[in-house]
């Protein structure tokens, strides 16, 4: 499976560099061909013998070999030698993608990161890699200046500081203006988030009809964009009218939740989940279950936390029986053991296997569901090491070797500033695996202020819904009296916010307006609408007829035909 999904992004970025002109830009409408750089999708996984060839044929890179620097730990000289980049003339503003392999020797594996040092300010982390003794791994990452550089050093150091050499090998570093990145993003939902339609309009004789008026409308969007919702919501009317103008996906904020469910021992309340899901399901809301268990102690009931052994066992078990049997085949996805990286409650008491028997358990409960890790400072952030991309490779591969039913990758996506050349990065070396991947818990924090939430809120949500290997987005703004958990769209009169000008204005432009026309000679009409639920009607004469039809994702043109 892993190779199959790295040579179809390998593929993908042969047709991006190589002969492809594209026409369908911003506005979707025939202009210039764009003969700027394309994004290549490309990353691995696997360390290998012998590096690949660098991406962009190396970018501003191409000729630039890099400078061994004495590796310094405190004020010390330690002997060995750390790769660096000396870069001149880099853009405020531009979008700066690396890439590079890397192999050391003195260590079986360790960390390394990449940071960049300017004149001003230094980026602690652009991106990391797990690297091996004996072989070379891939470390992709990116940077955004907040000022111009003339002078700068990429740097590649052990993040544990320890004692090894650093190689680096088939280097790359490509940079995209603004306008060059939002192409490329444009580029991705044209030919990932939409299809071509050709209407096919005729008589009850087969007799192609010239002429005929055409309107066509989406109803539905394939595409799953949502938010959290909390017992606030029930009861609520001003604040479901709302939510449901907007989502086609929920999640629960709290009340699934163990602590929620059964607060003491052998008490459990579902009343309000219940009542949230008959909301969900009235509106035709698909929702995630989020979560089984939290790894984090201070998340456990706390009648959970005096638990040892065989009675914690027991207690874990009852917990997925009694849930999973509740809400069997309601929920499209589980948060089976969330934030598994940072915390390990349950397999500190329970041993190693305690996560494997979870997910065994919530399939064999629920097995249409997808079971998800869900994790935070994934993408938000390379300078978590507890998190990095391919820590988080590294332990869905070992728990699926361990034979663990794990279905989907959930990046919590709490950002403070977004560096969404990383954020791409990272997308790229989690799609190898092959697995839904999901937005699942996307806000600003409120630190940066409302018009910086928004303006880094739209960021991000551009960079998930124009990369193929995302499937949905979950924003955490669940309302409640005094605010939200981070970020709101809106006051509590539901008037918009900065945070909620932005969801509104993408949700419209990633929707097919109203369209109308008319059939041609041949009696066709053709249009690009996103994927979704469409409805159609056709008039001609004193003839009129209704229909629907589904657009699902194809390289290949929808055909549909209406006779009247």
């Amino acid at each position: 499976m892993f190779c199959t999904v790295q040579c179809r992004n390998m593929k993908q970025s042969l047709i991006f560099g190589g002969f492809l002109a594209f026409f369908f830009l911003l506005s979707g409408s025939l202009v210039a061909p764009y003969d700027g750089p394309f994004y290549d999708f490309t990353a691995y996984t696997e360390c290998k013998a012998q590096p690949e060839e660098p991406l962009y044929q190396g970018g501003i890179l191409k000729h630039e070999p890099p400078v061994m620097r004495p590796s310094i730990i405190g004020q010390t000289a330690t002997g060995f030698y750390t790769p660096a980049f000396v870069l001149k003339n880099l853009t405020q503003g531009n979008f700066y993608c690396f890439s590079t392999w890397v192999r050391i020797q003195g260590s079986n594996s360790a960390l390394i990161r990449a940071s960049l040092k300017t004149e001003n300010i230094t980026y602690d982390c652009i991106g990391t890699v797990l690297a091996k003794s004996g072989c070379w791994s891939f470390l992709k990452g990116g940077f955004i200046l907040d000022s111009p550089s003339n002078l700068s050093l990429l740097l590649f150091q052990n993040s544990a500081d320890k004692d090894m050499n650093i190689e680096i090998a088939s280097s790359s570093l490509q940079p995209f203006t603004d306008h060059e990145w939002r192409i490329n993003q444009q580029y991705i939902i044209n030919t990932q988030r939409k299809r071509a339609v050709m209407i096919h309009v005729s008589d009850q004789q087969g007799n192609r009809l010239q002429g005929a008026a055409i309107a066509v409308n989406q109803v539905s969007k394939d595409f799953p964009f949502g938010s959290a919702i909390a017992s606030t919501i029930l009861g609520n009317l001003p604040y479901q009218n709302w939510f449901v103008e907007r989502f086609n996906a929920a999640v629960f904020e709290n009340e699934l939740k163990w602590y929620a469910t059964e607060p003491d021992q052998g008490k459990t309340n579902y009343t309000i989940p219940d009542q949230m899901l008959e909301f969900v399901r009235a509106h035709q809301i698909i929702a995630r279950g989020h979560n089984i268990f939290w790894e984090d102690p201070k998340y456990a009931p706390a009648w959970v936390r005096n638990l040892t052994g065989p009675e914690l066992q027991s207690a874990v078990n009852s917990r997925i029986q009694s849930l999973m049997s509740k809400y069997k085949e309601e929920f499209i996805h589980w948060d089976v053991s969330n934030e598994m990286l940072h915390f390990d409650f349950y397999e500190q008491r329970l041993g190693p296997d305690a996560t494997l028997h979870f997910y065994e358990t919530a399939h064999q409960s629920d097995p249409l569901a997808t079971l998800f890790m869900n994790e935070f400072n994934v993408v938000e952030t390379c300078s978590d090491p507890k998190s990095t991309v391919d820590t988080y490779i590294e332990r869905i591969r070992d728990l699926k070797h361990g034979g663990m039913y794990m279905d989907g990758i959930g990046l919590e996506s709490h950002f403070t500033i977004p560096n969404p050349p990383l954020m791409r990065a990272v997308l790229d070396k989690l799609a190898t695996l092959g697995l839904p991947i999901w937005l699942t818990e996307v806000d600003i924090s409120r630190s940066v202020g409302k018009e910086l939430q928004a303006i880094y809120l739209e960021q991000v949500l551009r960079e998930g819904f124009s990369h193929p290997s995302v499937n949905g987005i979950m924003l955490w703004t669940a309302l409640h009296p005094k605010g939200c958990y981070e970020m709101c769209l809106t006051d509590q009169n539901f008037n918009n916010l900065p945070a909620g000008d932005v969801v509104d204005s993408l949700l419209r432009e990633w929707q097919t307006g109203e369209i109308k026309g008319e059939s041609d000679e041949h009696g066709s009409y053709s249009f690009y609408g996103f994927l979704g639920e469409y409805e159609v009607n056709v008039n001609f004469g004193n003839r009129t007829a209704n229909s629907t039809f589904s657009l699902c994702r194809s390289d290949e043109t929808k055909h549909f035909s209406i006779q009247l």
